[in-house]
């Protein structure tokens, strides 16, 4: 079987479509997992998720954005962090209209309760008897720091304390990786969209397994940055200058 992994689209067809037309161009998959953060924090979040649906065999986890778009929640900057750092108040007011934006889209083209009964994870056992666990942060949860690069060891093991997984997959940091602690396989898709420079590429991860045992590999796809700027531009998202950094490249990882 082959399975495509995806995750954090934020409302991107342009880049989603550089994806879907990468796996076509691999010989095309068996299924598809897509864990998260589905269309927010982008300028086109209903051409995503009719694409998203249209999709063969998918499965879907939701992300914290997700969550966010139907509860009306927001991260967890809240006021008194805001107060104690200035300098986030016009991004946190810039995340929570683009969140309204996008609640307001979703509602007034009937896909809200598609988005609120999202699951919170998907598991699968692999041909080999691998146990595939697919989740959008870390395992149990849709929010938080998630699983990046710069945790070390015994972090990395206490998220993954109790998943019932053998190879975990998740998105959520945007940062592309694959390391193994306490026999437990994790491996962080990357994202779609909303990238952290220096690699503005979409990231997905193909996975082929079979009764011999699986393998799985990162596929990094360059997409039309300038393009999707504009798309932005003429969209009139109210976090637009936000949105902006991530395809200019001025969006850093905040664990640098």
């Amino acid at each position: 079987m082959r399975l495509a992994l995806f995750s954090d689209v934020h409302g991107n067809s342009i880049a989603l479509d550089a994806v879907l037309a990468d796996i076509a161009a691999q010989g095309g998959v068996d299924a598809y997992w897509v864990l998260g953060d589905l269309a927010a924090i982008g300028y086109d979040p209903v051409g995503v998720l009719e694409r998203l649906v249209a999709l063969p065999n998918v499965r879907f986890t939701r992300g914290n954005t997700d969550r966010y778009v139907v509860t009306g929640g927001r991260s967890g900057r809240d006021a008194a962090t805001v107060r104690a750092n200035p300098d986030l108040l016009e991004t946190v007011i810039q995340i929570a209209s683009g969140l309204a934006w996008t609640q307001g889209f979703v509602m007034a083209t009937g896909w809200y309760g598609w988005l609120a009964d999202l699951p919170l994870e998907q598991r699968l056992t692999l041909p080999d008897g691998t146990h595939l666990l697919g989740v959008h942060a870390s395992p149990g949860r849709d929010d938080g720091d998630g699983i990046f690069p710069a945790q070390d060891d015994r972090a990395l093991a206490r998220l993954l304390d109790g998943c019932q997984a053998d190879l975990v997959c998740v998105g959520h940091s945007h940062a592309a990786m694959d390391r193994s602690v306490n026999g437990v396989r994790v491996v962080n898709l990357g994202s779609v969209s909303n990238p952290t420079a220096p690699d503005l590429r979409a990231s997905y991860v193909l996975l082929e397994a079979g009764e011999a045992g699986y393998r799985l590999a990162h596929r990094r796809v360059p997409y039309n940055l300038a393009a999707v700027i504009d798309a932005v531009e003429r969209s009139h998202h109210p976090a637009a200058p936000l949105l902006m950094q991530y395809f200019q490249g001025r969006h850093r990882p905040f664990w640098e």
